[in-house]
């Protein structure tokens, strides 16, 4: 009898064409289903939580895969995918859910990260987007904070998508200094392609004192990509975390089931 697992995960998105299946580039999903194949010896199919563009980095995604049987109970399948797995992909747990559980239609919110530095470094390169000149972050916070009044996010999606609406719940949007980095955190129940890479693109026209805070929410509600900044570098860009009800695991507040907890 099959029973279905969460597979919970993290790369850095700098060698994949992101995280889908792409004719021309290897992807995560790729390489991470090759290897589990290989290792459970039986044809698996990974279904994740979303799509990342190329370059895009997750500190956290999630997939699920079917399986029939059970494990013995000495098999470590985290420490086999991770001795299996190149470098930039590590898998972080696994765990055992409701039969029809899916891993990107319960989600019921994401988090993403995008870092900025503002002096050059060797070690972010490929982690930041490295910025040029200063922002005027309190402004850029300001205006952020007005993305939780709005719902329809049209300015800031990809045309021509195949979603049924381009409505939004955002529950945290804020930019916070870390050392020598600026980080942006933005929160909600969905996102639309290339939404946040073209917020923070538009963040940084209110930051450079291109655009006012109203200006900025003339943007959203005119609901056109055009009027938007551009999308910043995706190098910039983390998912950072994903939610889902406790109803769908199987064993509720006790959710690893192999050896590595989060």
């Amino acid at each position: 009898m099959n029973k279905r697992y969460f597979l919970y995960f993290s790369y850095k998105g700098t060698a994949y064409h992101g995280w889908q299946y792409q004719p021309n580039g290897i992807s995560v999903q790729e390489v991470l289903t090759k290897s589990l194949c290989t290792i459970l010896r039986a044809d698996i199919e990974l279904t994740g939580a979303g799509r990342t563009d190329t370059g895009v980095h997750a500190r956290l995604m999630v997939a699920h895969f079917d399986y029939e049987g059970t494990f013995p109970s000495e098999f470590d399948l985290v420490a086999k995918l991770n001795s299996f797995l190149p470098i930039d992909i590590a898998v972080l747990k696994i765990v055992e859910v409701q039969p029809d559980a899916h891993a990107r239609f319960d989600a019921i919110s994401r988090k993403y990260e995008y870092h900025v530095v503002l002096q050059k470094s060797v070690f972010k390169n490929e982690l930041a987007a490295r910025l040029r000149n200063n922002l005027n972050f309190e402004a850029m916070n300001a205006a952020a904070n007005t993305l939780k009044d709005f719902h329809d996010f049209t300015s800031f999606s990809k045309v021509h998508t195949d979603v049924k609406t381009n409505n939004c719940r955002i529950s945290i949007a804020e930019w916070n200094q870390m050392n020598d980095e600026w980080i942006f955190t933005i929160q909600a129940d969905r996102f639309l392609r290339n939404m946040v890479r073209s917020i923070v693109g538009t963040l940084f026209e209110v930051g450079r004192g291109k655009m006012t805070i109203d200006e900025f929410e003339d943007v959203i509600t005119a609901k056109d990509r055009c009027k938007a900044g551009v999308s910043v570098p995706a190098q910039g860009l983390y998912l950072v975390d994903i939610q889902y009800p406790d109803s769908i695991f199987k064993i509720v507040n006790c959710k690893s089931l192999f050896s590595t907890v989060l």
